[in-house]
């Protein structure tokens, strides 16, 4: 699945407020095709998606996650990977911290920070 828009993406921090990144990332993903699914612990519906309260819920296990949140809650998000067996993470500009990167690299997962998922797929 070398193919990202075949990979099933998470994003983590998707918030309703159009001004927020976790906002404008999950819908610009939806807006491009990819197969995207949205988290966020307040639920919802953002651009005629559900949301979802945490990545147990999702009804499939994502290939990739995209952290969108404070670093606290990334280092969090990583013991979720490791636990769910999700192999690679994203973590947004802002949301990485050295405990999140060294754990996910400690616990075999792919690991990409400093840099914008956006901007290297070039939707934005």
């Amino acid at each position: 699945m070398n193919n990202i828009k075949e990979r099933k993406i998470a994003v983590m921090g998707v918030s309703q407020k159009k001004e927020k990144y976790g906002f404008r990332i999950f819908k610009d993903l939806v807006d491009a095709g990819f197969d995207v699914e949205g988290v966020n612990p307040a639920d919802g519906e953002i651009a005629g998606r559900k949301i979802y309260r945490n990545l147990k819920e999702l009804e499939e296990t994502p290939d990739l996650v995209i952290t969108v949140v404070p670093p606290q809650v990334t280092e969090r998000i990583v013991e979720e990977c490791k636990q769910m067996g999700i192999k690679e993470i994203w973590m947004q500009p802002g949301s990485e911290s050295e405990t999140a990167v060294k754990k996910a690299r400690d616990y075999g997962i792919s690991v990409v920070y400093n840099a914008c998922f956006m901007v290297k797929q070039r939707i934005w």
